[in-house]
């Protein structure tokens, strides 16, 4: 995890993450923005979620407005060099990560990592099992 240093999540800890660029697959992004901020590179391993972070801003409009594709993935390697974008790195086993200041949508996806609960990837988006929900 990170910690942040600019807006909606200054001063907090995060996940890896950023922008898809035009024409740019979801899992290479996920791969070139963890190079980016931490200089690992990394193998994904499982797509944990797809989500929704709207932070509200003025005049019930929002200021932020994200869709959060989170993927689980392993370090090839071990030394952190992080960009302008962070102020400090830190692996956190789930005891730790439970004390530290994280938006809701970075403890959600922890816990759903925690559980157990993703779905194994190789391949696109489209490729993957689809869940059902009622």
């Amino acid at each position: 995890m990170v910690k942040r240093r600019f807006p909606p999540n200054e001063g907090r800890w995060s996940l890896i993450g950023g922008l898809v660029e035009l024409g740019e697959k979801v899992q290479d992004a996920v791969v070139r923005e963890v190079k980016e901020e931490t200089g690992l590179d990394v193998e994904l391993e499982m797509l944990l979620d797809v989500s929704t972070d709207i932070h509200p801003g003025e005049r019930s409009r929002p200021k932020y407005h994200y869709v959060l594709v989170d993927y689980l993935a392993r370090p090839i390697g071990r030394k952190v060099k992080l960009n302008a974008e962070s102020s400090s790195f830190g692996w956190f086993t789930r005891r730790q990560a439970k004390s530290l200041d994280m938006s809701d949508a970075t403890r959600n996806i922890l816990a759903l990592h925690f559980s157990g609960s993703g779905t194994r990837t190789k391949g696109s988006p489209r490729d993957l099992p689809r869940r059902r929900s009622c």
